[in-house]
């Protein structure tokens, strides 16, 4: 017995399918230097990066000869 092309409609599955969105981030103000940032995400900031509120990797100073 031959089988049916689609069982279900175009319509029913493009009507499920609206909702499936991606969500716009979260994005977090940091207290100490009020920069932007994504949660969980470490970020730079004047050439340190910063990762909850704390220096992870110090900025490095140019050498002037």
């Amino acid at each position: 017995m031959a089988h049916p092309k689609s069982r279900i409609s175009k319509q029913r599955k493009r009507k499920r399918r609206t909702h499936k969105k991606a969500a716009m981030p979260t994005v977090a103000i940091c207290k100490k230097t009020g920069e932007p940032h994504l949660y969980h995400r470490a970020y730079w900031h004047d050439g340190a990066m910063y990762y909850k509120g704390q220096v992870v990797i110090a900025a490095a100073e140019e050498e002037i000869d």
